[in-house]
């Protein structure tokens, strides 16, 4: 850490520095357009407006808030210009409070009934962000750890959320159908609708990270039970059952395929029950891109979803890499694309690069402008919080746990200047469309057979960079409806490779150099550049200069009207890089933290010497400080249609920053 970084806090409460929630008012409240739909790859709301979504994760705890935080808290994510939180964990068994327990010292021997307090706090929470014009992607089963009193076998050994065994177990169906049933038709007494009539809930999931690849179906009773369904449906396929005694750990391609086929009929199941009990909106089953026979499954869902992490968090006992997704050919985007199905539409309900990557800040606008690209639906981050605790003033934190692994806090976002900060520009990105979707639709076609089931990312080198460059969907056989591409692929056909050292959208609107370390993104509205900028030089794009002299930098200028740019009265520039907590300390190489540090967050001031053609002769730089303040306006420079300004550190009587407002 330099000696030139300076103390940047954002403030936990709604007090912020940049606040763009005037951009969206007119999507005030959430569920205005109706009830949100699948129409072909995309979502649309009843009245036809397309659904696109930038947001975050609520995890456990912070999905039962106090009253006056749940105010709080909805004018917050507006401001940031967020419109989506999915409601993670609110069942899980670590969580205080959770759905089933508000009080963790009352006694209570099952998940059947829902506690009035907590129940109460979300009804509350919902309506606020309602009233902001903030969906809500609701989860269903995510940790629910089930109790003695839920009658169902092997309850001391059964996992959280009985993975995988809610997808075959018919006591473990009832139970999921139960507690769906109790939740959509729950009346809200602040906004006087049942969750199954609320157009401000406008998507759900069955089940978070699930499958019976990774989560193994091993436990007896419920493995036995699955080898007689798998011998069933063996018999009924005119199949050989290969063995005595199925391994389900180690599935041939035969049981592969079974596999799949439990999971599908799980969804349907489930689906036509949430149908039945009259909710409307789109369900998916679950969410991560594991293997094809896992992305097959969804084939029976309304829309398909993954997760992804680019750099794991960093503890003590372990090191990880802290490689820039910058500088890497193959990163997150590929991955995701494994679960993105060319005929319906794609969210990405987890994404994250935790804290503390010192690289963090390449992340939001890199994810949004891939998002608005491909035409995915929308991208929420894991997490906002996992509590609703007054935090400390600092980024992370250390001691909690889940599953005995110290890492809850490395996502907590909420304060990061790296990542929160860039929220604003983010969402601009996707949220208003500023990059267009690809001109230019890739599918790639799934072979038939077990064999493919079973196969990861590394088995289709045909989405290696593709997600930067076309749209691209996977096509499975007999199961997806028809599509028109404009070019359709084998698994391995990579059209792409690493030594071309760069990759630029159809569209000429975003690109990116894996062998530069940098990436940029140039539309009429939105121009940003992001990585290690002080290597690639004097940097030129539409109407743009800038010469960076801090090694690693996001730099991104958002209209903050109708206008391009270089017609824009008021422009919002957001500089960061690198941030941590004061005195946090890491092993030489980074990749082991031994201290979370304390407050106060630093940010290191971005330099650049910058030039911005414009229409406007009178626009003013100033610059913004943490609590909204201005502070100074910076010596500009106007002529030939061009204002030319430096930024970077202020003097000692001035904070630095990394927003600053141009404007008349």
């Amino acid at each position: 850490m330099t000696p030139n970084w300076v103390p940047f806090n954002i403030s936990w409460t709604d007090h912020v520095p940049v606040d763009i929630s005037f951009v969206f008012e007119r999507e005030k409240p959430a569920g205005k357009h109706g009830f949100l739909k699948v129409k072909g790859d995309r979502f649309v709301f009843e009245d036809g407006t397309e659904g696109r979504f930038w947001g975050t994760c609520f995890n456990s705890g912070a999905n039962f808030p106090p009253k006056a935080y749940s105010e709080m808290v909805a004018r917050r994510l507006a401001k940031f210009g967020l419109n989506m939180m999915r409601t993670h964990q609110m069942d899980a068994e670590w969580a205080t409070p959770n759905i089933f327990q508000y009080n963790r010292a009352k006694p209570k021997d099952n998940t059947r009934t829902f506690d009035p307090e907590s129940i109460d706090a979300l009804d509350y929470l919902i309506y606020c962000l309602k009233q902001e014009g903030v969906y809500i992607y609701l989860d269903l089963l995510t940790y629910r750890q089930f109790r003695p009193g839920d009658e169902v076998d092997a309850v001391d050994q059964l996992g959280q959320a009985a993975k995988p065994y809610l997808y075959f177990d018919r006591r473990l169906i009832e139970l999921q159908k139960e507690f769906n049933r109790d939740l959509w038709t729950h009346t809200n007494p602040y906004t006087k609708l049942a969750y199954k009539d609320d157009p401000a809930i406008a998507l759900t999931e069955l089940v978070n990270e699930s499958d019976p690849f990774v989560n193994l179906p091993v436990l007896e009773p419920y493995r036995s039970r699955l080898e007689q369904q798998y011998r069933q449906w063996a018999d009924q396929s005119k199949l050989l059952v290969e063995a005595d005694t199925v391994d389900f750990a180690h599935p041939t391609p035969q049981v592969a395929r079974f596999l799949v086929q439990v999971m599908k009929d799980y969804y349907r199941e489930m689906i036509a029950h949430l149908r039945s009990i009259g909710v409307k909106i789109p369900v998916n089953g679950t969410n991560w891109s594991i293997n094809l026979g896992i992305s097959e499954a969804q084939t029976a869902a309304d829309f398909s979803d993954s997760h992804v992490y680019w750099n794991f968090p960093l503890w003590e006992s372990s090191g990880t890499s802290t490689k820039p997704m910058v500088g890497s050919f193959e990163n997150g985007f590929a991955y995701l694309s494994l679960m993105r199905h060319a005929d319906r539409p794609f969210f990405v309900s987890e994404w994250d690069h935790a804290w503390p990557d010192e690289w963090r800040a390449e992340s939001p606008v890199a994810y949004a402008a891939v998002a608005a690209l491909q035409g995915w639906s929308g991208m929420t981050i894991h997490t906002y919080r996992y509590s609703t605790w007054e935090p400390e003033d600092r980024l992370g934190g250390g001691g909690s746990t889940i599953n005995s692994i110290t890492y809850r806090n490395h996502f907590d976002a909420y304060n990061d200047p790296a990542k929160f900060g860039l929220f604003p520009a983010a969402a601009l990105i996707l949220r208003r469309g500023d990059v267009k979707p690809a001109n230019k639709l890739v599918t790639v076609e799934i072979p038939s057979g077990g064999e493919w089931s079973l196969k990861t990312i590394t088995d289709l080198p045909a989405l290696k960079g593709m997600p930067e460059l076309h749209r691209v969907g996977l096509v499975f056989p007999g199961e997806s409806r028809p599509v028109q591409a404009d070019q359709v692929l084998s698994p391995d056909q990579q059209l792409l490779k690493e030594e071309t050292g760069q990759i630029i959208s159809d569209t000429g609107e975003m690109g990116r150099s894996w062998s530069k370390r940098w990436g940029w993104i140039d539309t009429p509205r939105t121009k940003a550049v992001f990585g290690f900028l002080a290597e690639a030089g004097k940097i030129a794009l539409k109407g743009l200069e800038l010469e960076v002299t801090t090694d690693f930098a996001t730099i991104v200028f958002n209209s903050l009207t109708d206008d391009p740019l270089d017609q824009a009265d008021t422009i919002l520039l957001t500089a960061v890089g690198r941030a941590d907590n004061s005195d946090a300390q890491y092993d030489a190489e980074h990749t082991k933290q031994f201290s979370f540090g304390r407050p106060p967050i630093l940010i290191e001031p971005i330099e650049a010497k910058i030039r911005l053609k414009t229409g406007r002769s009178n626009l003013k730089v100033l610059v913004i400080s943490e609590h909204a303040e201005l502070v100074t306006k910076l010596p500009v420079q106007y002529q030939d249609g061009v204002l030319s300004f430096e930024i970077g550190p202020q003097p000692s009587w001035n904070p630095s920053t990394m927003y600053y407002l141009i404007k008349i």
